[in-house]
């Protein structure tokens, strides 16, 4: 991990003593407790603090965008962590997968493209988007968030790994009915939000690079 400073920020890595860490949990995700201090704003350290990690590894989310019809790809699946919002378990998602061992985040981009959509992509046709922490208070995962220029006819199906349990239907929607499900507060997933939103901001320059 870089220790690398931020000019915006007082401290970096370098000011956190992590005196343990112990793995409290391993299932599907593991939780680990770890035990630190770290350098105050008024000088000198913390106290020994406690907190436990939910390590469940870094992720990539990927939109599919189709610059000729304005249109981008959005898959539907069951997700447990949605059982009790109101929106119900069936959500509206990115593309997205996990890392196996030693993949970049491009490849598992890639892969899962074709994995959740029957998607071919090529790398030069694939943007990043940003890097961002899911929830920094008491979460380790990063997620690597990327755009794709693809050709959208002809997409449609139910895909998934059944090792996985993956049930996955495409969907093709236009980017404006993609604002207006933002909108109405139909997509919850924050990958999700923040790609469209993104591709909002980011159109016509998007658009130019892939010319």
């Amino acid at each position: 991990m870089s220790m690398t400073k931020d000019p915006l920020l007082r401290f970096s890595l370098a000011d956190v003593e992590v005196v343990e860490k112990s793995r409290k949990f391993q299932g599907f995700f593991a939780i680990d407790e770890y035990l630190f201090r770290h350098k105050l704003y008024a000088g000198g350290y913390s106290k020994v603090l406690k907190r436990e990690v939910f390590e469940r590894g870094d992720a990539v989310g990927l939109l599919p965008y189709d610059p000729k019809t304005d249109s981008v790809i959005l898959i539907e699946q069951f997700r447990s962590g949605a059982l009790r919002s109101n929106t119900g378990p069936w959500q509206l998602e990115l593309i997205a997968g996990m890392f196996s061992e030693n993949e970049i985040p491009l490849d598992v981009a890639i892969r899962e493209a074709k994995e959740e959509a029957n998607l071919d992509l090529a790398p030069e046709n694939v943007t990043k988007v940003m890097d961002y922490l899911s929830s920094a208070g008491g979460m380790s995962e990063c997620i690597h968030l990327y755009c794709a220029c693809v050709d959208s006819e002809n997409v449609s199906g139910v895909y998934g790994l059944e090792s996985e349990g993956e049930d996955i239907l495409v969907h093709v929607v236009s980017r404006k009915d993609a604002q207006k499900l933002l909108e109405q507060g139909k997509i919850l997933n924050a990958a999700t939000i923040i790609a469209l939103q993104w591709l909002d901001l980011n159109l016509d320059k998007l658009k130019s690079s892939w010319k």
